[in-house]
């Protein structure tokens, strides 16, 4: 799962997981007490590692419990440093797509939160969250009845196999691969080049449509997770006929509670009521407030200064995916009134700053490197205790399988960097090995994230030459295979509690390509034997395997240099009611909204 800087659409884990476009900042809480908070924050984010359950049709029915002292009526503003990675479902695996996707997009199943944390997986489009036969390899979904997009039209099983099988075209490039992957292999788009678009289709034996409410998954080795799967947002549905494809992306059509009156790239986006939606389809949205105004090119000082101030409009304000801004931290938890509209909670990103193999080749380089970053800049950048913690390895910890004290490069005992090791390190490399190409996002994070990189590389002997990217289009530049960049910040987080969501979209060779989620394009044969073999056995079989996987990765291959844990805080207007940090998103709940009056 990527946040907007830290990779990742919608984490779909359990209690507080997901993504952010942006993190905060405050360099003013160090020492003992933020010791002490990380860990409390870090034995509670540990419930996150729990397995969702799977719902049945009384589960999946609608409408969704109603939430106390809900009202009806008035738009909530939301707030957004950074224009939107995409609004097409199929290229959406990035929160701050994610958070309006879940507004405007339905799947087969959706994730559902109760107000204790804890998550389920339930039927959206679908009766139920799935039926599975043949030891797991073969799922069946039936429809629900009375389901129809913002045009008036029943989506159909027809619907559903176009929207996987247009993911095969190659104008889909940024979303999730784990559905093609698992139908079709690798190489999935020889299976489907034409992405549906020219009358041909997978064949039954893959993805069977036997009558208009039934749509059948047919796979080669059993797949526990496809209800967590399809709950993402890049597996929204697109109807067919209203696809047009490249335009898609800046038109989409709603099967949710809102839809797009107008959307302007990069300033603004406003959703009003979507009159086809039916509640009593949908055991988890609401339709309270009568739209969304997206305002896109402010800055989260900004933001943070106009609803601390809470005055006009900011009081139905809300932060998207942005939070508190690193100095205005203390103004924000130092006021009791501004301090209860916050929402916060720990996140499953691991920052790492990420190599591209294609360009830095010498192990040592790498090496050097991940002794000299410095993580204590970095988090006093995001907020401190309240940005995050140290990142020993790349495991977060919200993940199965997470190990606090395995740090092989001192992360724990050196927040700082090493830098008497590292300077040592870099002396002893050639002298065209200590020119590095750093490319960062042009938001005010970026620009201190950007500052405390150079200054710890340039320390330890590195010259830096910094590279500027649109931040809305971060991520897409970086993916690209022939990127002229030799690092980068990137940060992932579980799609589900599973290491395999972790270790398979960044770090498996066969995923090394333009729009993958392998950005320091990674093909070790130890590395992808060790996947195929987790992804065979059961959790508790893979957990060892996930575990020798990640140390050899982090000592033999170095990929990336772990940087921090990330975690959320926002700020929301006195006049929003039902603010909550969402276990699935990591971030404030967007389905459980509502004005006060």
């Amino acid at each position: 799962m990527k946040s907007l800087t830290s990779r990742r659409a919608r984490a779909i884990v359990v209690a507080i997981a997901a993504g952010s476009l942006a993190l905060t900042a405050c360099s003013k809480n160090e020492g003992g007490k933020s010791n002490a908070d990380s860990k409390k924050d870090q034995q509670e984010a540990s419930v996150q590692s729990k397995a969702v359950t799977y719902a049945d049709a009384a589960g999946s029915t609608g409408p969704a419990p109603e939430i106390a002292g809900a009202k009806s009526g008035g738009t909530i503003q939301v707030y957004q440093e950074a224009g939107l990675s995409h609004l097409d479902p199929g290229q959406i695996y990035v929160s701050d797509a994610g958070q309006v996707a879940n507004l405007l997009f339905r799947r087969l199943t959706q994730f559902k939160e109760d107000d204790k944390g804890n998550v389920s997986v339930v039927g959206d489009l679908a009766t139920d969250s799935g039926q599975s036969s043949d030891g797991g390899k073969t799922w069946t979904y039936k429809l629900k009845d009375g389901v129809k997009d913002a045009n008036g039209k029943p989506i159909t099983s027809a619907d559903v196999r176009h929207s996987v099988e247009r993911l095969y075209a190659k104008f889909i490039f940024d979303g999730p691969t784990y559905l093609q992957t698992w139908l079709s292999g690798a190489d999935y788009r020889k299976a489907l080049p034409g992405g549906g678009f020219d009358g041909k289709h997978l064949p039954a034996t893959v993805l069977d449509t036997p009558d208009d409410k039934t749509v059948v998954f047919h796979f080669d080795t059993a797949r526990p997770d496809l209800p967590q799967t399809l709950a993402m947002a890049g597996y929204g549905v697109v109807p067919e006929e209203s696809d047009t494809k490249e335009k898609y992306d800046k038109a989409p059509v709603a099967t949710g509670p809102y839809k797009i009156q107008s959307y302007k790239a990069d300033k603004s986006l406003v959703l009003v009521k979507n009159t086809n939606w039916d509640p009593k389809t949908d055991s988890v949205r609401h339709q309270y407030v009568d739209g969304f105004n997206f305002q896109f090119g402010i800055t989260e000082s900004t933001q943070t200064k106009r609803l601390i101030a809470d005055q006009g409009e900011d009081k139905n304000a809300i932060q998207l995916t942005n939070g508190v801004e690193a100095t205005q931290i203390q103004d924000v938890v130092g006021n009791p009134k501004v301090n209860a509209r916050v929402t916060k909670g720990y996140q499953p990103y691991v920052m790492q700053l990420t190599f591209n193999l294609d360009r830095v080749k010498d192990k040592k380089v790498r090496e050097a490197v991940t002794y000299a970053v410095n993580s204590k800049a970095l988090i006093a950048g995001e907020g401190g205790v309240y940005g995050g913690d140290v990142a020993p390895n790349y495991f977060a910890p919200t993940l199965p399988g997470y190990e606090p004290t395995y740090d092989p490069y001192g992360r724990l005992k050196t927040p700082q960097g090493n830098i008497a090791k590292a300077s040592e390190m870099v002396k002893a490399l050639p002298e065209n090995e200590k020119t590095l190409v750093f490319a960062y996002a042009n938001s005010e994070n970026g620009q201190k994230r950007k500052v405390a990189i150079e200054d710890a590389l340039t320390k330890v002997g590195f010259k830096v030459v910094a590279k500027e990217i649109d931040a809305a289009s971060y991520y897409e530049q970086i993916g690209k295979l022939a990127n002229p960049y030799d690092i980068y910040i990137t940060g992932w987080g579980q799609d589900w509690p599973s290491a395999g969501t972790v270790v398979t979209p960044i770090y498996d060779g066969s995923q090394v390509a333009d729009g993958s989620s392998n950005y320091s394009h990674v093909k070790d044969a130890k590395v992808d034997a060790l996947i195929k073999k987790a992804l065979t056995q059961e959790p508790t079989e893979a957990a060892a395997t996930w575990k020798e996987a990640h140390h050899y990765l982090l000592e033999n291959v170095i990929p990336s240099a772990p940087l921090w844990y990330t975690k959320q805080i926002m700020l929301s207007g006195s006049n929003i009611g039902g603010a909550r940090y969402g276990s699935v998103s990591s971030l404030i709940d967007i389905n459980h909204l509502f004005l006060k009056s």
